[in-house]
């Protein structure tokens, strides 16, 4: 009985420690494979490349948030969502983005892709220019529950500019007098 009631005064401390231990842990939120991750950036393309706009539905999350290197406020939700894609298609009507490299870690998937397009559209205050554009950025989709909850793009618009035939002029000097 002594040998008992030791072993069990024992055991006791070193089960509450390891049920500390295992409540104190951080959970880390479950990710997609690289797998998943792949098939959902081609689908997002799909509503890209070919303006299928009906899957954002089933893409993109009713609470989706989009910070875009060009655009001074964020796109929220799916319907400016849809208007952007709208947008940007009509502006580029072959837009075309393909995908260069993936990496996924836990909910993001980061992906560096090139878009290419012809803009015969309006775009802001810039007029239709007819004229083939190609550049390289990158875009970091967060994940929930299989959809695009939130999304990061990042390029350099003076390229896309520059091939548009645009230039930047810098500031003269002022005269002082």
């Amino acid at each position: 009985m002594k040998k008992s009631l030791f072993q069990i005064t024992m055991i006791i401390p070193v089960i509450l420690l390891l049920c500390f231990t295992f409540s104190c842990q951080q959970q880390v939120e479950e990710g997609i494979t690289e797998e998943e991750a792949r098939a959902l950036v081609e689908r997002d393309q799909e509503i890209w490349n070919e303006g299928n706009l009906a899957l954002a539905d089933e893409l993109i999350a009713p609470d989706y948030v989009e910070h875009t290197a060009d655009i001074s406020e964020d796109i929220v939700g799916i319907e400016a969502f849809k208007e952007g894609v709208a947008y940007r298609r009509t502006n580029y009507p072959d837009f075309n983005i393909t995908i260069e490299e993936l990496i996924v870690k836990n909910d993001r998937i980061v992906w560096r892709w090139i878009f290419t397009g012809t803009n015969t559209g309006t775009t802001s205050d810039i007029p239709p220019t007819g004229k083939k554009t190609r550049m390289e950025g990158v875009g970091i989709l967060r994940v929930v529950n299989g959809k695009i909850i939130e999304r990061l793009i990042y390029y350099n618009e003076a390229t896309q500019l520059s091939q548009l035939g645009y230039t930047i002029i810098p500031p003269q000097p002022s005269e002082e007098k």
